[in-house]
This record gives structure tokens, C-alpha cells and sequence, in this order.
């Protein structure tokens, strides 16, 4: 990475942090861009040019979050389904404290703040939306089936809907100040049973009779 690439990568962090410490504070809907600026130390143009919204001051990793699926699927090892991957990749992210699971005892104020904003709550279900959307695509391509095709867009949902289940008992036990062990045993079960299930029910995705139904 060159100087200015670095550079570039510490603002957007400090930007990002100085915000996230401000609404953790203050609440979202009550900070104001400018306020972010002032704070980093930076003018008010400069935090737009990284972040277009506010929403996205808070949600920085957005991006990372809405591919992370699709990219799991579209590069899993040879002869693992689309489950295999969704689940080993969840597991894996729990074992290892991904920071965008949430999964410490510090994310608590980030997602209180999330549950007492009404643009943060919207923005969270969008960005579910969206790494739907992608899954889906991902899914609809490896099968062969055009864009759009209703089939993947199911197999997509219960993916995705499986995945944010998880995510969602893993913040509720956060915010409820659970110890993070106790929570992360919770969810790892229930992940592995889960997608256990999922895994007998779409055994026969891409081919044989479900993958024919979607073309």
C-alpha cells in the first residue's frame, strides 16, 4: 500500500471512529456531520467525500457485509455446497471474534444505538437486503439460471435469513450483557443444527429436480 493509499485508509478510520464514539454517546438521530468533522479535526466536505451519508459514517463496513456471502459461496472449496460455505464461514467468524458479528462486549453501544434509530434499524434491513440480493445472483450464476431467476432468490433467502438469524441472537445476548462465551456457545449450536437442516434440505442444489424447477 503507498503513502497516500495509507493515508487515505487512516482517515477513513479515524473518521469512523470519531463518529461511532459520538453517537454511542449522544445517539445518532442528535449528532450531526459537522459535529463529526469538528471532532476529527477535518472540514465537513472531507468526511462526505468517504462517506456519503451519515448511515454510512455508522455502517463503515457496509461493503465488506453485503459481498461477505456471495463471495463465500462463489469461492468455496471444490465439492462443498453453498450451506457448507455459509456455515464455515459463520462458524469461523465466531470463533474468531469478527469484528462486524459483534461479538464483545463492547458492540453492546453500537447496537443500542442501532435499536434507538429509526434510519440506523431501516439501514441494517437494507443492507440484509442487499447481501440477499447478492447470494441470490451468486447462486443464480453457478446454477446457469438468468438473473433474477425466482429459485436462487429462495435458496438465497434461506441462506441469508439463516445467517442474519444468527447474527441477531448474537446482539441480543450482547445488549443483554451475557457473557460473550456463554453466547457464542449458544449460537454455534444452534448454527450447526440449523444449517444441519438446511444442508438435508437443499442437498440437491444446483442439479437434479429443485435446480431444474429454477430454470
Amino acid at each position: 500500500m503507498g503513502l497516500r493509499e495509507e493515508k487515505k485508509r487512516q482517515t477513513r478510520t479515524l473518521l469512523a471512529d470519531t463518529a461511532t464514539a459520538l453517537f454511542a454517546e449522544h445517539g445518532f438521530e442528535r449528532v450531526t456531520v459537522a459535529e463529526v468533522a469538528r471532532a476529527a479535526g477535518v472540514a465537513v466536505n472531507t468526511v462526505f467525500n468517504y462517506f456519503p451519508t451519515k448511515e454510512d459514517l455508522f455502517f463503515d463496513r457496509q461493503d465488506e457485509v453485503v459481498d461477505r456471502l456471495a463471495r463465500v459461496v462463489r469461492e468455496r472449496p471444490a465439492g462443498a455446497s453453498p450451506v457448507d460455505a455459509v456455515r464455515a464461514e459463520l462458524l469461523a467468524g465466531l470463533d474468531a471474534d469478527e469484528p462486524t458479528y459483534g461479538l464483545s462486549p463492547q458492540a453492546a453501544a453500537f447496537w443500542r444505538t442501532v435499536e434507538g434509530s429509526p434510519a440506523l434499524r431501516a439501514r441494517l434491513l437494507d443492507l440484509g437486503e442487499r447481501a440477499e440480493e447478492a447470494l441470490a445472483a451468486a447462486l443464480a450464476e453457478e446454477a446457469g439460471l438468468p438473473a433474477g431467476a425466482p429459485l436462487p432468490r429462495v435458496v438465497a433467502g434461506a441462506l441469508a435469513g439463516a445467517h442474519r438469524a444468527a447474527l441477531a441472537e448474537v446482539r441480543r445476548g450482547v445488549v443483554a450483557g451475557e457473557p460473550v462465551d456463554a453466547v457464542r456457545d449458544r449460537v454455534v449450536a444452534a448454527v450447526t443444527a440449523g444449517f444441519g437442516l438446511l444442508a438435508a434440505g437443499l442437498a440437491g442444489w444446483p442439479s437434479g429436480p429443485a435446480g431444474r424447477a429454477g430454470a
